[in-house]
């Protein structure tokens, strides 16, 4: 398991989308399930994706929340799967090659 935390500000929709866009954008990727949340100006999303993973030669899931208030925001993402083994994880190529690809996007995101 692999896990990346960040606190930013912005647009929650507009991060929602560029979280969305990365965590889809291997062909093999797939939108699993989510849910929305909101009172007030409070907001939750809370999605979930898997892909195959080259790498590890197994497929790796991505869970991603997104919290928001106002303009503040704080994105959870966190992979599992992606080991072979039985009793203890062997390799875990692919969870964090998976999360990097959302740790990029939130790090662009939060360039002007």
């Amino acid at each position: 398991m692999a896990k990346y935390m960040q606190q930013l500000e912005g647009n929650f929709d507009l991060l929602l989308k560029v979280l969305e866009d990365a965590a889809l954008s291997s062909a093999s990727a797939s939108f699993e399930e989510g849910s929305d949340w909101q009172e007030g100006d409070t907001r939750v999303a809370v999605r979930v994706y898997e892909r195959y993973s080259m790498i590890g030669s197994n497929r790796v899931s991505l869970s991603i929340t997104l919290i928001g208030k106002g303009r503040g925001l704080y994105v959870t993402a966190i992979t599992s799967g992606g080991s072979q083994a039985v009793f203890f994880k062997v390799n875990r190529f692919g969870e964090e090659a998976y999360l990097d690809i959302i740790e990029s996007a939130v790090e662009a995101a939060r360039r002007p």
